[in-house]
């Protein structure tokens, strides 16, 4: 008898809607996280931020019997969807994410004004691509507690996330 591999998901959105901060969350819960913005699984290629695919698929091929979520936004993630058993979307308003930007105190990226507005455009070009991969999209302006929940709802396969899962 085959032992059933246990769930992976993604976890992606933009820059400041608190990615890292919920990949915290869910390991201090007890949960296996990568963030792919830690160590090596991003390579610079002509100036593009992308997964290297051969390490990324290595991390998702591995067994395992316990859930993992990854997190990450790179322009080559769609060619690893077919790996997840989700892909999440963590959304929130430009003010909320413009907001979080300028107080966060992990990375000075998004407090200069021409960083800003690379922010505003990439909500505009590329939410939306993300969104159109996307299994399940939830509003991280939500409260920190419940997108954490929805989140584990979903990396336990549970798909009864109303509450702020916006896509299905």
């Amino acid at each position: 008898m085959r032992a059933e591999r246990a769930r992976m998901i993604l976890v992606t959105g933009m820059s400041g809607v608190g990615k890292s901060t919920v990949l915290a969350a869910l390991n201090q819960r007890g949960i296996d996280t990568v963030d792919t913005d830690e160590g090596n699984w991003i390579e610079d290629v002509d100036g593009e931020p992308l997964w290297n695919i051969p390490r990324m698929a290595a991390l998702l091929g591995r067994h395992t019997d316990r859930p993992l979520v990854v997190q990450g936004t790179v322009a080559n993630q769609g060619q690893l969807y077919h790996r997840f058993d989700a892909v999440v979307l963590l959304t929130a308003p430009q003010t909320v994410i413009l907001e979080r930007l300028q107080s966060r105190t992990s990375s000075d990226y998004g407090k200069s004004p021409a960083e800003r507005l690379k922010v505003e455009q990439e909500i505009s070009d590329v939410e939306p691509l993300l969104r159109a991969g996307a299994t399940h999209v939830i509003d991280a302006s939500a409260a920190l507690g419940d997108v954490v929940a929805a989140v584990e709802l979903i990396l336990h396969g549970d798909d009864d996330v109303s509450a702020v899962d916006a896509k299905h």
